[in-house]
């Protein structure tokens, strides 16, 4: 069983302060990286395992063996992601090419701007172009589209977070792309956190939910190891009351979920006048022409679905030259 990645949010709402370099690692580490690439590499070589494009072209004749370089060009604007990932990939297809990276992940780019630069056997560059592309162009929409999130709330305190709504299988790299875009990743899986959801409560109301969750919240702090945070959704204000009602520090995140923003004002001040003092999440169809008001109510953190799920791959190309000796 791989290792929890290094991506629920920590109980006071905070980024992790290690560099991008570092959480990399420490993902790669999980052995979940190297299998994407892999299937990455099988599926564009499948069947057979070669290019049959470079095999049909005579090397002699078309210079295939050539050293080349090629850069990595961002055609529109955005946030860097996916960038230190190349060497792995080059690594996983095998092929004798070196990275020179210009940039780095979380760097803002212009139209126009180099990445970084490949070098090496011209045939063995075109063998890794499409799933490089593929990779740093999906990546670097998520971390674009994260910081266009983090943006409209810079000034009200409030954070923006991930959630699990990741593409299957990408689910490590499009949370390493949420913190390019400067954005805070909520847990990483089923095994890292407790949230409990409204199918964990349904039917369970007034003081028989918060018997429930007073319990629950309780086994929660014996599991070994101990979850990154205790959370619970909750749809009205009344589920809210029984929320609050649970001893003071059993719980640290309330998410409150599609509820108005008069609502959420609403639920700031009933936690000003009970004992227990849970971080508050709004989440439910925030979009960036709603998520600053949604900011402005009082609640510490902002969970967005679409910083993944509706992210637009960004447009990135390879320009090759021959290598000047």
């Amino acid at each position: 069983m791989p290792e929890t990645p290094p991506h629920a949010c920590p109980a006071d709402g905070t980024a992790p302060a290690e560099p991008l370099g570092e959480v990399y690692a420490r993902l790669r580490a999980t052995g979940l990286i190297a299998r994407l690439l892999e299937l990455a590499r099988d599926e564009d070589l499948h069947p057979g395992g070669r290019d049959l494009t470079s095999a049909a072209m005579d090397a002699d004749a078309d210079g295939s063996d050539e050293v080349v370089r090629a850069d990595v060009v961002f055609r529109e604007p955005g946030v860097a992601a996916g960038l230190v990932a190349i060497p792995d990939i080059c690594e996983t297809f095998g092929v004798g090419v070196r990275f020179e990276p210009a940039l780095a992940d979380g760097d803002t780019c212009a139209a126009g701007a180099v990445a970084g630069t490949l070098v090496g056997p011209r045939a063995q560059i075109v063998l890794v172009e499409r799933t490089l592309l593929n990779l740093v162009g999906r990546l670097s929409g998520v971390a674009t589209r994260t910081a266009e999130f983090v943006r409209a709330v810079e000034g009200t305190g409030a954070t923006v977070c991930d959630t699990r709504k990741t593409t299957p299988g990408l689910r490590a790299l499009e949370k390493y792309a949420v913190l390019c875009g400067g954005g805070t990743p909520h847990r990483f899986s089923l095994g890292d956190a407790v949230l409990i959801k409204d199918n964990h409560i349904a039917g369970v109301a007034g003081v028989d939910l918060t018997a429930v969750l007073d319990r629950a919240a309780r086994r929660a702090r014996t599991i070994d190891p101990a979850p990154k945070f205790v959370e619970v959704e909750v749809d009205t204000l009344d589920q809210l009351d029984a929320v609050l009602a649970v001893e003071a520090g059993l719980i640290d995140f309330v998410l409150l979920d599609n509820f108005t923003t008069d609502e959420m004002r609403e639920a700031c001040a009933r936690r000003e006048h009970s004992p227990a003092k849970p971080a508050f999440e709004a989440s439910g169809g925030v979009t960036l022409e709603t998520i600053a008001a949604i900011a402005r109510t009082g609640v510490e953190r902002i969970s967005v679905g679409g910083l993944t799920h509706h992210a637009v791959s960004l447009d990135v190309g390879l320009d090759m030259a021959p290598e000047r000796g």
